[in-house]
C-alpha cells in the first residue's frame, strides 16, 4: 500500500469547497464537503476537462467543459456525456493535517 502523503491543512479548505493540489505530478482534485475530505483525479473521463475548475455542489462535481457530473465520494458519472467514472483517492485526516493515499 502507497504511503499517504500531505497535499493541505484542513483549514485551508472550507466545507462546500475545492482544491487543486500535485501529488507526484499527478493533478488531484481535494474536496471539503460539510467537513469531509474527498480526493479524485482532477480529469474528466469523457474529455480530460479540469474538474476542480468546476462547480461543486453538495457532493457533486461539474466539468467546466461539457456539463458532466461525478459524485465526489464514488467517483460515479452522474449524468451524460461522462460514462466512465472518474479514479477516487483515499483520504486520511490526521489533526489538521489532510494526507492522500493515490491510487493506480
Amino acid at each position: 500500500m502507497p504511503e499517504p502523503v500531505k497535499v493541505a491543512n484542513c483549514s485551508e479548505v472550507a466545507p462546500g469547497e475545492k482544491t487543486l493540489v500535485d501529488v507526484d505530478g499527478r493533478a488531484i482534485a481535494l474536496f471539503n464537503v460539510g467537513g469531509t475530505f474527498y480526493a479524485i483525479d482532477d480529469v474528466c473521463t469523457h474529455d480530460g476537462g479540469p474538474l476542480a475548475e468546476g462547480d461543486l455542489v453538495g457532493n457533486e462535481i461539474e466539468c467546466p467543459r461539457h456539463g458532466a457530473r461525478f459524485d465526489v465520494r464514488t467517483g460515479k458519472p452522474l449524468c451524460m456525456p461522462a460514462i466512465e467514472p472518474v479514479t477516487t483517492h483515499q483520504v486520511v485526516v490526521k489533526g489538521d493535517e489532510v494526507f492522500l493515499v493515490i491510487q493506480d
